[in-house]
């Protein structure tokens, strides 16, 4: 898509975004200590008496403290850790902020809060002092230009993170304006960044709303480390390695960490290794004769520069060069989009915990070196995890409530990570394509523990992860090799050595129904349809119990050419579900439906497509209002192919859809009945000659109007 500067009109903002005037929705700190009880007035109760958020029913001593008055009721002087977060706080286990709080609280350490600062000056970020160790930095659980702003890049008119879904609450670019304003007051203490925002741009990366190459965020942030991925080990190591005393310019060999290098010293060290001929010398390493010896003269300048110098390489460094590749440099991707498909498959291919190697990416002022992917957390470590003190509500401070957790407030997480490898997510490069999972015993005590709420109703509106039904599943090679380079788990077809069996799923399922409290358990979303299909007992039981009328699947596409370049499933796995869904429906005496998820605007997508698709939801009843525009999000494979035009894997070209206007028809086609849409349908059949889809035949999308020629 085109930059709005090259469309020739100014970039809209919304003031709010710019000036972070709104009010926050949040009370005082005095206000929200926990001698204060009293509450907004909640909605009227069936029979007429007021009642108080389920929050304020909650002491504020069981949050982690978010005012000076919190820190003071805890009997501590100072804070060893400040959270800093783009979303309000809540206390919930889908919420990053909430994890890694809990978290290092579990580990010792006294932890504070501040969500949503005002960002126009740095006193928000002085309410709750110094930390004695260290700054967290994160947006949020989203990246903050997606809080903000829609696939058009205009300001979004909710924000489900933030006090009644208003929005100019959070910055663009939340984690370098956070940062900065941090540095202005506590230069000396150190910044460790976490979180989508960080973790995604973590190396250079094609960002939309600037429509151009931006750096890694810790070349524009002025932090120490970012945290890639899920941080509960990380952040913990940090925190341990600080308060032992270690300087955290030092911390660099912790997995699932970014750190800066000096450009001289990578410089020097690659200079070194060149003139020395370092190939023996990084194989083996143990060969100290070989690394340590200058060399004798030769003809070579480099070799003469290296005896006049007396270079050595040191068997650390040898070890170092080992364990590291080096992609190519933000001023190559930014200047040439062959690079940057390069770059992007070099650090795609190394995100693997047991096999990957560390990245370095050289930028004008520093180094970038990402380490190796750090592992999966075990399922005695997940259950821990998820079984901390999380009070499941927002902080008592809030008057309003935080859309995000009522969608999620009676869901269960099951799992991390997701298999499926479709090219528009970024779950690959953060959560990695490999299942860590609970047990089931440790989410039936999580259950327990919701049916004893005061405002729980009976029903589990969700369980699972990423996916609905990966829970329980893995490959025979991951524990060796992890999860495979050179080809997908499910796409084209579903690899033969993957377990697709339900049974842990189903058990856990069946277990839930027979709990007491539980009315329903139900999986609305996320369902694999394709894996699905390889479980009948699971898809019969998942149509007899667990549907509450609508099931929402993401089929996405119906043209073979754009379900490609996704890497999904074509359309006939979706029939084959569909008409299997139908039948156990049938056999189970439902009358259930499906919703489809459709994307418009997507790399490998042309008006032809779009007008394929149109026809075939015509033609199948398919009809939906559940349709977004395909947004470039940092670290995606479709990402890459948006701003390159290339697949990085195969180098071939790949078409793209940047006009604003092609943008906007291709969605109009899949809202072809809603005559807001009129205009921009005709002139796409128009411009794609299929003016035959125009008139009143069965086969049309949409009537011809007076006026109208052929």
């Amino acid at each position: 898509m085109k930059s709005e500067k090259a469309e020739g009109k100014k970039t809209e903002v919304n003031p709010s975004i710019e000036t972070g005037k709104k009010s926050s929705g949040v009370k005082s700190p005095k206000e929200a200590g926990e001698k204060s009880e009293k509450r907004s007035e909640a909605k009227q109760g069936k029979r007429g008496r007021k009642e108080k958020p389920v929050s304020s029913r909650i002491p504020v001593s069981k949050f982690l403290p978010m005012s000076p008055e919190e820190v003071k009721a805890r009997g501590w002087k100072e804070l060893d850790i400040i959270l800093v977060t783009g979303d309000a706080y809540v206390d919930h286990s889908s919420f990053g902020t909430a994890i890694i709080g809990r978290v290092l609280e579990d580990a010792g350490f006294r932890v504070g809060i501040i969500a949503q600062p005002r960002w126009d000056s740095p006193e928000d970020f002085k309410m709750l002092g110094k930390p004695r160790l260290f700054f967290s930095v994160s947006a949020g659980n989203t990246d903050s230009m997606v809080s903000n702003l829609t696939p058009g890049l205009k300001p979004r008119e909710k924000d489900a993170y933030s006090p009644g879904g208003r929005t100019g609450l959070r910055p663009n670019r939340a984690v370098i304006i956070y940062s900065n304003r941090i540095k202005e007051v506590f230069r000396d203490v150190p910044i460790v960044l976490g979180g989508i925002e960080a973790s995604l741009r973590r190396f250079a990366h094609y960002d939309y709303l600037s429509d151009k190459v931006r750096q890694s965020i810790l070349a524009d942030a002025p932090a120490d480390l970012i945290i890639y991925g899920m941080g509960e080990l990380q952040i913990v190591e940090i925190a341990k390695r600080l308060q032992a005393g270690e300087d955290i310019k030092n911390i660099r060999d912790i997995p699932g960490t970014v750190w800066k290098m000096e450009v001289k010293a990578w410089k020097e060290l690659k200079e070194r290794t060149q003139a020395l001929g370092n190939k023996e010398s990084i194989k083996n390493p143990e060969k100290k004769e070989r690394v340590e010896n200058p060399v004798k003269r030769s003809d070579k300048p480099e070799q003469e520069k290296a005896e006049q110098k007396n270079w050595k390489i040191t068997g650390d460094e040898a070890e170092f060069l080992k364990k590291y590749i080096e992609i190519p440099s933000f001023s190559e991707v930014s200047q040439d989009k062959a690079a940057f498909a390069k770059a992007f498959r070099m650090y795609f291919e190394e995100q693997n915990p047991v096999t990957g190697k560390g990245v370095i990416q050289p930028h004008p002022k520093t180094v970038i070196v990402q380490n190796s992917p750090m592992r999966l957390l075990t399922e005695a470590e997940m259950d821990h995890v998820y079984e901390l003190p999380f009070t499941g509500e927002a902080h008592p401070s809030y008057t309003e409530p935080i859309p995000a957790l009522e969608m999620v407030k009676s869901s269960l997480t099951t799992h991390r990570g997701c298999f499926g490898g479709c090219a528009f997510c970024a779950i690959t490069e953060h959560q990695g394509r490999m299942i860590a999972s609970r047990s089931i015993e440790s989410i039936l005590r999580e259950t327990k523990k919701l049916t004893e709420k005061p405002d729980f109703k009976g029903i589990i509106n969700g369980v699972g992860g990423p996916s609905a039904n990966m829970y329980g599943m893995e490959c025979g090679t991951w524990e060796k090799k992890g999860a495979c380079l050179d080809k997908s788990c499910l796409y084209p077809r579903i690899c033969p050595a993957l377990d697709t069996s339900h049974k842990k799923l189903l058990e856990l399922l069946r277990r839930l129904r027979e709990l007491p409290g539980i009315k329903q358990v139900f999986t609305g979303y996320g369902v694999r349809y394709d894996l699905a299909l390889k479980d009948e007992e699971y898809l019969e039981e998942l149509c007899a119990y667990h549907i509450s009328g609508q099931l929402r699947i993401a089929p996405e596409h119906f043209s073979r050419q754009v379900t490609n370049t996704m890497c999904k499933p074509g359309r006939e796995i979706y029939e084959k579900f569909t008409k299997k869904f139908a039948a156990l429906n049938r056999k189970c005496g439902k009358e259930q439906y499906i919703v489809n998820y459709l994307m418009s605007g997507h790399p490998g997508c042309t008006l032809e497509d779009m007008i394929e698709m149109a026809e075939y939801v015509r033609e199948h009843g398919g009809y939906t209002e559940q349709v977004q525009d395909f947004t470039p999000t940092p670290m995606t494979v479709s990402t890459c192919m948006y701003y390159t035009g290339l697949d990085p894997f195969t180098g071939k070209k790949v078409y793209v859809a940047r006009n604003k206007k092609e943008k906007a028809m291709q969605r109009a086609l899949m809202h072809y009945r809603s005559p807001a849409n009129y205009e921009l349908v005709y002139e796409a059949l128009e411009k794609a000659g299929r003016l035959d889809l125009i008139g009143n035949a069965q086969k049309c999308l949409i009537r011809r109007k007076g006026g109208r020629k052929r």
